[in-house]
């Protein structure tokens, strides 16, 4: 995989960190847990969209594009990083918000990741409501900037598509090289899984490079069968961007665990705010209420329930976020 052939933009601080933590493997009495800081990305405030974004970003230059249009949650930790990196490269940035919590309160909608949208330069063009076909949205509203001389590039959800999972094979090979460098070995992958690029990306540099560690997505979102629907598509879809046989990655890598998903997307659990309250204490390391939060909830039930084994060394993925923490100071 000869991931210099694709066009890139340095956005982030690379590598990230993988660190041993040791009081929270004490306390939970299971594996030996590492986490992965892709939190330290280092573009406003950081998470793994950043990576993504390398590879959007320099997609949309080599297109001539003046504009980034993109969308997500209110409190869209890929929002702030996509106007984040379009402020540092001076190009225009139009986010489009969908409103898939409700009731949450002024402190979800003003603060955190929207506070930073505005700072940052982002023109937030409208709230639609949870259910919205925004992808259809974004379209139209580069129509429109097309009739006005604009030219605009649309970057999906998450940053998710063969393009910006381009960014998790990357993390993928990083990963391995630390594991390399460390002495440790990997010998699960967790990770908190939602719009599916991170997850796409990751099993398709892991299971490609013929590594033999395992992946393992906690839903934030989707059901099940269908977060791994969902990805499984993308992964044929990346390996296919990139030249490699379709051979190189089987349905069964992809394993998406929707148990902790709660009563919907960033809806907050007690489980939740347990995982966030017992990694700070233990680890100085702060997860976000909506993705790494459930993620290490997901991964806390699976250590108590048996699933990973003493003497395991499984690496969770951080994938940013912690500024989203504002939005849900009531619950903490």
């Amino acid at each position: 995989m000869h991931l210099a052939a694709y066009p890139r933009v340095r956005l982030g601080h690379f590598p990230t960190p993988l660190e041993f933590m040791p009081r929270l493997s004490a306390h939970l009495g299971g594996p030996n847990l590492y986490i992965k800081r892709d939190d330290c990305t280092g573009l406003a405030t950081g998470g793994n969209k950043t990576r993504k974004l390398e590879f959007l970003v320099a997609d949309a230059l080599a297109r001539g594009a003046d504009t980034l249009i993109t969308q997500g949650a209110v409190q869209s930790n890929h929002a702030r990083q996509t106007v984040a990196a379009a402020a540092k490269l001076g190009l225009r940035c139009k986010i489009l918000l969908e409103e898939r919590v409700s009731g949450a309160g002024p402190e979800y909608d003003e603060s955190g990741n929207v506070l930073l949208d505005r700072l940052l330069g982002g023109e937030i063009v409208a709230r639609y409501p949870a259910g919205t076909n925004m992808q259809a949205e974004m379209e139209k509203l580069a129509d429109a900037l097309r009739g006005d001389g604009r030219k605009p590039y649309v970057i999906p959800g998450g940053g998710s598509n063969p393009v910006g999972a381009l960014g998790y094979v990357a993390c993928a090979q990083e990963l391995l090289n630390q594991s390399f460098e460390q002495g440790v070995r990997i010998d699960h992958v967790v990770h908190a899984t939602g719009s599916t690029g991170t997850q796409a990306g990751l099993v398709v540099g892991l299971a490609a490079g013929n590594s033999g560690i395992p992946v393992y997505g906690i839903s934030v979102r989707a059901q099940r069968d269908i977060q791994e629907d969902n990805v499984w598509r993308l992964v044929q879809n990346t390996l296919d961007f990139m030249g490699l046989p379709a051979a190189a990655a089987k349905r069964s890598d992809v394993v998406a665990n929707s148990d902790y998903v709660g009563a919907g997307y960033g809806v907050p659990t007690e489980a939740m705010i347990e995982a966030i309250r017992l990694t700070a204490e233990h680890e100085a390391v702060l997860l976000d209420p909506v993705y790494s939060g459930k993620g290490m909830a997901g991964l806390i039930a699976l250590i108590r329930a048996g699933h990973f084994k003493k003497g395991e060394n499984v690496v969770f993925v951080h994938t940013g976020g912690a500024v989203g923490l504002y939005g849900y100071r009531q619950i903490f």
